[in-house]
């Protein structure tokens, strides 16, 4: 919602249904499928009509996030695919930690 459909995209919707993340309202697992669902869907079609050479059309003010402006929708891709790899790791570091298994190893 952030990264593609504010930044990105410039959706007003998501702007303004912008929050702190870590302080959320409560929901149920379904809730939470169902609004990543709707995301994903609004992000397919923010992408499919994005200029990657185009600046974002959005930026956040500084109170929001703290950082330059990033100069085209490349970067906003790069910044996407680089904060999901991130964080997936940290969710597989965490399943091998729980269940000792390793899916995938790289010798």
């Amino acid at each position: 919602m952030f990264w593609i459909s504010a930044v990105l995209g410039g959706d007003q919707r998501a702007i303004a249904g912008l929050h702190n993340g870590w302080a959320s309202k409560q929901m149920t697992g379904t809730e939470a499928i169902n609004i990543y669902k709707h995301e994903i869907a609004r992000s397919n079609e923010v992408l499919a009509e994005a200029d990657l050479d185009a600046p974002p059309r959005w930026w956040p003010p500084a109170f929001v996030f703290e950082a330059p402006p990033l100069s085209d929708g490349r970067e906003v891709l790069f910044r996407v695919l680089s904060e999901t790899s991130v964080h997936a790791g940290h969710l597989d570091i965490v399943r091998e930690l729980t269940d000792g298994h390793q899916h995938l190893v790289v010798e």
